[in-house]
């Protein structure tokens, strides 16, 4: 594979230097009415070209993006996408528009000559004003969204949950009945004893927290989520819930975010059945016997090492009673960690 990169890229260079060369050929042809004619036509059918395939992405490449955010706060990430994307889609139809537009119009025609003007204080005026107001209005409703997900209040009651990242898996941790994480370091780090996540069981608050193997949110309440990493960066991704946080090793970070629909609802929804029945299609194609069914999922969205693509960890949203019967039945650390 290495070897058709460098194969790839010396016909790049040489094809880029072929090029070069006939251009600089033509450096004494001077164009008649009938090539700048032609050029012009051509130019209309690479903007009708042009606008086709963007409409076709528009439209018919939706179904690659996600359904509607799983969670409160992520309808904000949603809300902010759009209006950047109408806004960038806008004005970017315009533009475009007059650059061909204004490149046919104003070919070259024998005899004709270009009117010039050095400058126009009201056009700069307007395109450095409107872009700064807009800018304004879309960073201050970003930083809103940023203080929302990352500093919560006591009185939000927020359900405390560590993610612990290493190579090539994830491990959480729940607060117990005080709601309050224990300490970790990864100098607590002790295979023998279990404690792979290195809490440090001196400190009172770590007595009654509980490791688990999957991670189950409550519908509806607020989740607090502490990230560790023991070895190098990675980044806790969960893209249904428009929620990421890079894990970093030597500190805490957190986001917060609250659950809005369960797995079952979700696999409910019209756009998530679509893009199921998709997955199952390819692979009924492939003669896959296993079929897809939707989930959330856990990702780790900074190439960390070899088996990056394989760090994963199902998340399984359900009712808050559902929920608290399950995590009732773990076991807590003071039981597990001697």
């Amino acid at each position: 594979m290495l070897a058709l990169f460098y194969i790839f890229i010396a016909v790049a260079i040489g094809v880029s230097f072929w090029q070069i060369t006939r251009i600089m050929n033509f450096r004494s042809v001077i164009a008649n009415d009938k090539d700048n004619n032609f050029q012009g036509k051509m130019f209309i059918g690479f903007a009708v070209f042009f606008y086709a395939m963007m409409i076709y992405c528009l439209i018919w490449l939706n179904v690659v993006m996600l359904p509607e955010s799983a969670s409160i706060e992520g309808e904000h990430d949603d809300t902010l996408f759009n209006i950047s994307f109408w806004l960038i889609g806008i004005v970017q139809f315009a533009v475009q528009f007059l650059i061909f537009y204004f490149t046919y119009k104003y070919r070259g025609k024998q005899g004709y000559k270009a009117k010039f003007f050095a400058d126009s204080h009201k056009l700069e005026l307007i395109w450095t004003i409107a872009p700064a107001i807009v800018l304004v209005v879309l960073i201050g409703y970003g930083l809103w969204q940023w203080n929302n997900v990352m500093y919560v209040a006591n009185d939000e009651d927020p359900m405390e949950i560590e993610i612990y990242a290493k190579q090539f898996n994830w491990h959480a941790r729940y607060a117990g009945a005080d709601n309050t994480l224990g300490l970790g370091n990864v100098n607590f780090i002790d295979i023998n004893n279990n404690n792979q996540m290195g809490v440090d069981m001196s400190d009172d608050a770590s007595l009654d927290d509980k490791e688990v193997t999957e991670l189950r949110l409550p519908k509806g309440r607020k989740i607090l989520f502490k990230f560790r990493s023991q070895d190098v960066l990675h980044s806790a991704y969960m893209p249904h819930f428009r929620a990421q946080m890079n894990c970093v090793p030597g500190m805490v970070t957190q986001f917060a975010f609250t659950p809005k629909y369960t797995t079952e609802e979700m696999r409910q929804n019209q756009e998530v059945i679509a893009k199921t029945d998709g997955i199952n299609e390819i692979r009924k194609r492939n003669r896959e016997e296993e079929r897809y069914e939707f989930d959330y999922i856990l990702l780790c969205n900074k190439i960390c090492g070899a088996s990056h693509y394989n760090m994963q960890m199902k998340i399984i949203v359900e009712e808050e009673e559902d929920f608290n019967e399950w995590l009732a039945k773990q076991p807590i650390l003071a039981e597990t960690l001697q």
